[in-house]
């Protein structure tokens, strides 16, 4: 799947989940090629870039065009919320949930980075029944009525 097709997926799927007001594409000056905004239901923002590596023997010139599989079975969302605060780790979670819970016919795999092994950059990884894989690391936090900070991956340890 490519990056703007799973964006388009995200947009639709993440506002959907209870903690989330909206997704919206990253649109601003320091955007990346494709990213998403997901503001949540206390006004925290999450930044988060979509990067992709192409299914075995695939080309970038390629038509995107969908290999379905066995929808994954439904899991339960963890809290987003600890304290009225977002952490990396539970963001990851909740989105790695909230995306195995789309039962969307192509994802076989959505995980947080931390499931996998520790790691400085927290994020969700999916992986798609192609063999392709999209990467969504967490470039900016923001707590309600706050900016984004102006380094990314620096992220604040919760928000």
């Amino acid at each position: 799947m490519h990056p703007d097709r799973f964006r388009q997926l995200c947009l639709d799927v993440l506002p959907q989940a209870p903690d989330i007001t909206t997704a919206e594409p990253w649109a601003d000056d320091d955007a990346p090629p494709c990213g998403i905004v997901i503001t949540t239901t206390s006004g925290s923002r999450l930044w988060v870039t979509i990067t992709s590596v192409l299914a075995p023997g695939a080309r970038i010139d390629d038509a995107d065009v969908p290999v379905p599989g066995e929808p994954l079975t439904a899991v339960p969302v963890p809290a987003l919320y600890e304290d009225g605060k977002i952490t990396p780790r539970a963001a990851e979670a909740y989105l790695a949930a909230t995306l195995t819970n789309s039962a969307h016919p192509e994802i076989q795999r959505a995980y947080g980075y931390t499931d996998d092994a520790p790691t400085r950059h927290p994020g969700v990884g999916i992986e798609f029944h192609s063999g392709a894989k999209v990467y969504l690391p967490f470039a900016h936090t923001a707590r309600a009525g706050q900016n984004r900070g102006r380094e990314r991956y620096r992220l604040q340890n919760d928000f």
